[in-house]
């Protein structure tokens, strides 16, 4: 086995490698972060669109109703008109 001596030169190199390495980890870190809080407003943003489309859904029922009362009530005055 061979045993080889370090220079400083190639000190110098291992922790010029070790800063890059150190800073790529701390913009790994960063874009996490950063996404981190984007997918949680888009989660928000998904949550609240549920709500409002459940909302939507429920006025649109709601209207369906009104209309096929108000058309019954139509259809009923119409019969009479006939038969009269």
């Amino acid at each position: 086995m061979t045993v080889e001596r370090w220079t400083d030169e190639m000190l110098d190199e291992l922790a010029s490698s070790v800063t890059e390495l150190r800073e790529s980890v701390s913009e790994v870190r960063d874009s996490v972060d950063g996404l981190r809080v984007t997918v949680q407003a888009l989660l928000q943003v998904a949550a609240q669109s549920q709500r409002d489309m459940e909302l939507i859904k429920q006025r649109q029922q709601e209207n369906d109703q009104r209309f096929n009362i108000l058309l019954e009530e139509v259809r009923y005055l119409r019969r009479g008109n006939q038969e009269s």
